[in-house]
C-alpha cells in the first residue's frame, strides 16, 4: 500500500479553527439493508451533502444479498431518510444525491462479487472522479466481518494506489470480551493496517463530547483544578427510558456492561481523566486516552460485589405507560440473568486522580433518556459559611452529551434580601441557543473524519483491549459457579435498584439528581 497516503499530516490537527477537506471517494457500506444503513449512516452522509460538507463526486455503494436495483435500493433509502435525517429533506437536493448511490448484490462469502465489486469500483472512478479512494464500512454482523475483510484483501481491495487511499470502518462491538477483541484485531490487521482502521463510536462524534478537550485544555481556570486535591468525585451516567427494542438475541449475550460501559463510559471517562496530549494529532490524543485505561484498578473477584451493582428491570411504567419486564421481553429466557442496569465505582491508580472514585451508571427503562458527565468538587473549608449548621452544597461542573447539550457550573450565591442566606445557583451554557444553530449528528461528524483521514474520535486496538480486560474481570465473577454477585431488580421507570444508591451512600455521596 502506498502509506504516505495514511500518514501525511492532517491539516486539521494543525489548527484549532481550520478541518482538513474530504477527497472524493467511494463509500461501500457492507449490509447496506440493515438499519443502521437506512436510519443513520444514509440520513448522515445526506445531511452532509445539504450543508456542502461532502464533495459532489462522493459515491455510495450498498453491499448485500438481496436483489435490488439501483431504483428500488435508491427509493427505500428516501423513504427512510425523510423519516430519520435531523432536517427536511429538500426534493432537488435528494435528487442530487441519489445518483451517487449505488446497490451491488453479492454474498458476503462469495469471493466473485468483490471483484466484479472492484471492477465496478473503478468504473465509478473514472465515470465520476472518485480518485481510487475508497472507504469501506462494516455494518453487516460481526461473524461476517472475516468473510468480508478476506475477500477484500484477495481482490486487492485493501491496498491503495498511488496517490489514493484505502480504509474500513468497523462498528461496535468490538468483540464481547478480551479474546474476542484480540482476535478480532487480529482478522482485521490480515487486511488493514492500524493507519487504515477507524474502530466506530459514535458516543465520541456527539458535539458535547468533543468539546471536553476544549473545555479542559482552552480555558486556564480549569487545569490548576482539574485532579485529586480538588476534585472530590466523578460520575458518568447514561439514562435510557427504552428497553431493548426487538434485540432480545443480541441482548442476552451482552448485556449493559457489555454493551454500553465497555466502550460508550469508558471513552467518555478517557477524554475527561487524560492527560494534556502534546499535540492535537491523532494518536497523540489516542497515546494518554490508553493512559487512563491501563491503570483503572482490577478487581479481585470478592471485590466486584462491594464496587459494582448490576441490575435488571421488571414490570413498571414509563411516562404512565405500563412496560413488560425484561424476561418478557421476545428471545430473552423467563430466567435470564443479563444486566440491563450496572453501577460501579472504580479508582485511576494515577498521580492526577489517585484516591478519586469515579462512579458511572447506566441502564435501561430508567426514567429519562441522557447522557451526562459531572465533575463534583470538594466542599470549601469548614470556616465562614460552612460554619453554618448545614454544609453548603459542592461546585459541580456538569457536561451534558444528550440531549440538550451543553455545560453548566454550579456556584453558591447570596439571596436578594436582607438576611444573609446561601443558595446553589447554575451558570448554564446551551449549544442550541448559544450558536443559533443544531449540532451534526455523530454519525456526519466520524464519517466526515474517516473520508478526511482524522482518527482521533476512533479508538485504537490497545484501547480497545485494555477495556476489555478491565471489564473480564467483572463478568467473571458474574458468572462464577460460586458466589457470584446477587442480580438485584428494578422497576421500569425507576433509578435502578437500590442498592446502587447504596454503593454512593456508604461515602456519604449521592447521584445527582436530573
Amino acid at each position: 500500500m502506498n502509506r504516505s497516503a495514511e500518514q501525511q499530516p492532517n491539516p486539521l490537527r494543525e489548527g484549532l479553527s481550520t478541518r482538513a477537506v474530504p477527497q472524493p471517494c467511494s463509500i461501500v457500506i457492507f449490509g447496506a439493508t440493515g438499519d443502521l444503513t437506512h436510519r443513520k449512516l444514509i440520513p448522515a452522509l445526506y445531511n452532509l451533502a445539504a450543508d456542502g460538507e461532502m464533495p459532489p463526486a462522493t459515491t455510495v455503494v450498498g453491499f448485500a444479498r438481496r436483489q435490488k436495483t439501483d431504483e428500488e435500493f435508491r427509493n427505500e433509502l428516501e423513504e427512510a431518510t425523510r423519516e430519520f435525517s435531523r432536517q427536511s429533506v429538500r426534493d432537488e437536493v435528494w435528487e442530487t444525491f441519489a445518483q451517487s448511490i449505488f446497490y451491488h448484490q453479492s454474498e458476503f462469502e462469495d469471493a466473485s462479487g468483490y471483484k466484479t465489486l472492484a471492477e465496478r469500483l473503478d468504473k465509478i472512478d473514472k465515470e465520476r472522479g472518485t480518485r481510487g479512494n475508497r472507504l469501506f464500512y462494516l455494518a453487516a454482523a460481526p461473524d461476517q466481518f472475516e468473510a468480508i475483510l478476506k475477500n477484500l484483501k484477495a481482490a486487492g481491495l485493501n491496498e491503495a494506489r498511488e496517490g489514493s487511499w484505502a480504509r474500513v470502518i468497523v462498528e461496535k462491538p468490538f468483540g464481547h470480551d478480551l479474546a474476542s477483541a484480540r482476535e478480532l484485531n487480529r482478522i482485521v490487521r490480515k487486511s488493514f493496517s492500524e493507519e487504515q482502521t477507524y474502530r466506530i463510536d459514535h458516543f465520541l462524534g456527539k458535539e458535547t463530547a468533543q468539546n471536553i478537550l476544549v473545555l479542559r485544555f482552552a480555558n486556564a481556570i480549569f487545569g490548576p483544578l482539574w485532579n485529586r486535591h480538588y476534585v472530590d468525585h466523578l460520575q458518568i451516567t447514561a439514562a435510557e427510558t427504552l428497553g431493548i427494542e426487538g434485540r432480545g438475541g443480541y441482548y442476552e449475550t451482552a448485556g449493559a456492561l457489555r454493551d454500553m460501559v465497555q466502550n460508550h463510559l469508558l471513552q467518555l471517562l478517557c477524554l475527561v481523566a487524560m492527560e494534556p496530549p502534546t499535540d492535537l494529532r491523532a494518536d497523540s490524543i489516542r497515546d494518554e486516552k490508553v493512559k487512563v485505561v491501563r491503570p483503572i484498578r482490577r478487581y479481585r473477584r470478592e471485590d466486584v460485589a462491594t464496587n459494582v451493582v448490576r441490575g435488571q428491570y421488571v414490570q413498571g411504567a414509563i411516562n404512565g405507560k405500563t412496560v413488560a419486564a425484561y424476561r418478557e421481553e421476545e428471545k430473552v429466557k423467563p430466567d435470564s440473568v443479563t444486566d440491563t442496569f450496572v453501577a460501579l465505582r472504580l479508582y485511576i491508580d494515577n498521580w492526577r486522580w489517585s484516591g478519586v472514585p469515579v462512579y458511572l451508571r447506566v441502564g435501561k427503562r430508567l426514567p429519562k433518556s441522557a447522557t451526562e458527565i459531572s465533575v463534583h468538587f470538594k466542599h470549601a473549608p469548614p470556616v465562614l459559611f460552612n460554619k453554618q449548621t448545614t454544609a453548603l452544597d459542592q461546585n459541580v461542573l456538569v457536561i451534558r452529551i444528550q440531549p440538550d447539550e451543553g455545560i453548566s457550573l454550579r456556584i453558591q450565591a447570596k439571596m436578594p434580601g436582607t438576611s444573609f442566606r446561601i443558595q446553589p445557583v447554575k451558570m448554564d451554557f446551551h449549544y442550541g441557543t448559544s450558536f443559533g444553530k443544531p449540532s451534526p449528528e455523530a454519525y456526519e461528524r466520524l464519517l466526515l473524519d474517516a473520508m478526511s483521514g482524522d482518527a482521533t474520535l476512533f479508538a485504537r486496538h490497545d484501547e480497545v483491549e485494555q477495556a476489555w480486560s478491565f471489564i473480564d474481570l467483572i463478568e467473571n465473577a458474574w458468572t462464577a459457579e460460586k458466589d457470584a454477585p446477587q442480580l438485584y431488580f428494578y422497576p421500569a421507570g425507576s433509578w435502578g435498584p437500590e442498592e446502587a444508591d447504596e454503593l454512593m451512600a456508604r461515602e456519604g455521596r449521592a447521584w445527582r439528581r436530573f
